[in-house]
């Protein structure tokens, strides 16, 4: 069990085939901590809206959650665009989990992060919501697509993990530019607003690294990068992402320490549990 001070975790999207929540649930039961936050997209109402589908491992997730909230640990929820009809209860409590718009959480060595989904600084889906769900069920039908080529790299041995979605964002120059764009404006929001850093989810691309000095920190999501953010109890935020659920394993990225380059993420080496 690692015990950790804070788990970030978002795009989780309960209700889609594509929820990773098998392996989710794998993570959450070495991972332990003080204090939670989901931000958005944990359960995707706009796949909700095209048919009912409900599987027994996601609800196994909330009650995970809700028994989490009821012995001590301080769990939060930011709703993103797809779980957005809950913004309406911002301000009420879901068992013992909060419900708020944003959230600020300081670390063990006094940073101070901003809390968000990041969805307000998409203009696609601020401005064009129809353009939005068509790139949603195309996104969708890329991780379907992946199951063929996932079954291949398991009959041939081979390791690792390969997205045809992640394959996609990198090479696409568009995609790409979205995602500078998107990583560029929130981090010019945490500036602004006087933090040293922000936490957020929305785009499926998880990082960590410095933008004009400020802490820009993607958790990713759990239907294809299998990834969130842990916060140790020195305050050091690290990125871990989740291999494999039949025999976890972990590939993490932490903050460069004083010592390394301070611009990029530190690589650790793939360790098997």
């Amino acid at each position: 069990m690692h015990r950790v001070r804070t788990i970030f975790l978002s795009d989780i999207h309960l209700g889609t085939r594509a929820c990773q929540a098998e392996r989710l649930l794998d993570f959450l039961r070495v991972y332990e901590a003080e204090h939670m936050y989901l931000l958005g997209d944990i359960v995707d109402f706009w796949s909700l809206g095209r048919g009912i589908y409900w599987p027994s491992l996601h609800n196994t997730f909330v009650q995970k959650m809700l028994k989490r909230a009821r012995h001590q640990v301080k769990v939060v929820f930011v709703p993103g665009n797809h779980d957005e009809a809950l913004r309406e209860y911002v301000g009420s409590n879901f068992g013992d989990i909060r419900v708020v718009r944003e959230a600020v959480h300081t670390t063990a060595d006094g940073r101070r992060y901003l809390l968000l989904h990041g969805d307000e600084f998409d203009q696609i889906t601020r401005c064009h919501r129809w353009i939005a769900l068509l790139g949603d069920i195309g996104y969708g039908l890329l991780l379907r697509l992946n199951v063929l080529p996932s079954w291949f790299r398991r009959k041939l041995h081979l390791r690792g993990y390969w997205s045809l979605a992640d394959y996609a964002k990198r090479k696409l120059k568009g995609a790409l530019a979205f995602v500078y764009g998107f990583e560029e404006s929130v981090a010019g929001h945490a500036r602004l607003m006087g933090f040293d850093g922000v936490v957020c989810g929305h785009i499926h691309s998880a990082a960590i690294k410095d933008i004009g000095g400020i802490k820009y920190i993607n958790c990713g999501d759990w239907v294809d990068s299998c990834t969130a953010i842990v916060e140790h109890h020195d305050g050091r935020m690290e990125l871990v992402q989740w291999r494999e659920s039949e025999a976890p394993s972990l590939e993490s990225r932490q903050e460069a320490l004083p010592m390394e380059p301070p611009a990029i993420a530190r690589v650790v080496p793939l360790r098997r549990r």
